[in-house]
């Protein structure tokens, strides 16, 4: 069996910078058509020439490959309209982060209140700037995102003509959102639709399936199949691939990021197979992506995909790759 995906879109993906850039971009540029690169490197990229020169090395470090990197800024209250007009032709996107939330988020934003971030925010909703969150609270680690629905609620509301991603959703509070505001949407990685809590933490901890926000109980991970295999408009992959040197995952302050890069189309093939939902895949893998961010350019890109059985790799470079040495169903024939 054969199964043809055109021009798959990674809608949030992780690539560092660096050695650590020069080995993960591939991985992605091979099989992908483009990516919405995040922007929190250290230091984050907060400015047109940070975020030029960032582009440029993601374009040098693919070599030849057809990919393209859609840019993203790290949000700052301060971003004037005359700095967003400057910049708008080189940018997808504005990614907010809670300050201290997850990996080089320090810099964030440390309160959501609107007479700070609102005139930010207006110039984003008439420049049409989408806006990526990640959505967690500095709560019990459980509850973290379902907290963070009220400020989602908050911003949706305030600002509706504002298209507000919430990124790497692991509830079915967040899915519900989904139909409640017409400017949410979301994307949804590999992994929260693989594994719960009991796959990190049930038995021998498992590093490497540790990220943020942490993967959720049964019932949130089926909530995420049912939107993401029903072809729900509103919801896009974004892997979260998030890669980290062995030595940094395998420690007593364990990074947080799964990295899936690589092995994204198979298992997310396989899994749609299985329930039946193949047909699907086209629009979470693409389609979705495109009429929700519109104008999205990339180079037509076709990869064939045969239920032929494969090993995943124990390691990618230094780092380790999410069920690493497991036998999986699909590998890829063809990109094309």
């Amino acid at each position: 069996m054969e199964v043809i995906l055109k021009n798959p879109l990674d809608m949030h993906l992780h690539l560092r910078d660096g050695d650590m850039l020069s080995l993960v971009a591939p991985l992605s540029s091979r099989t992908f058509s483009g990516g919405l690169i995040m922007p929190n490197l250290i230091p984050p990229v907060t400015s047109k020439e940070e975020l030029i020169s960032y582009r440029g090395r993601i374009l040098e470090a693919i070599g030849d490959d057809n990919f393209t990197p859609y840019m993203t800024l790290f949000f700052k209250p301060t971003y004037t309209e005359e700095f967003l007009k400057d910049i708008r032709d080189n940018l997808t996107a504005i990614k907010l982060y809670p300050a201290g939330i997850t990996t080089n988020s320090e810099g964030g934003l440390s309160g959501f209140d609107l007479d700070e971030i609102g005139d930010t925010l207006d110039v984003m909703s008439s420049l049409e700037i989408p806006l990526c969150i990640h959505g967690e609270t500095n709560g019990f680690v459980m509850d973290r995102e379902a907290e963070f629905g009220a400020i989602y609620e908050l911003l949706a509301s305030n600002f509706p003509n504002l298209k507000i991603i919430m990124e790497h959703i692991t509830t079915r509070d967040s899915v519900e959102l989904l139909d409640i505001y017409d400017n949410l949407y979301a994307t949804i990685t590999l992994h929260h639709l693989l594994i719960t809590l009991d796959d990190v933490a049930g038995g021998m901890l498992n590093p490497h399936l540790f990220c943020k926000p942490i993967a959720k109980r049964y019932e949130d991970r089926e909530a995420l199949r049912e939107v993401a295999l029903s072809g729900h408009p509103k919801v896009m992959f974004g892997s979260d691939s998030a890669p980290h040197p062995q030595d940094a995952k395998e420690a007593h302050f364990c990074s947080a990021g799964v990295f899936t890069a690589p092995i994204a189309l198979q298992l997310l093939t396989e899994l749609f197979l299985e329930n039946s939902n193949l047909d699907n895949l086209q629009k979470f893998i693409s389609d979705n992506g495109q009429n929700i961010y519109k104008n999205l350019e990339f180079s037509p890109k076709e990869v064939v995909l045969e239920e032929r059985e494969f090993t995943i790799p124990n390691r990618y470079g230094d780092v380790i790759p999410m069920f690493d040495g497991k036998k999986i169903n699909f590998s890829i024939k063809e990109v094309r």
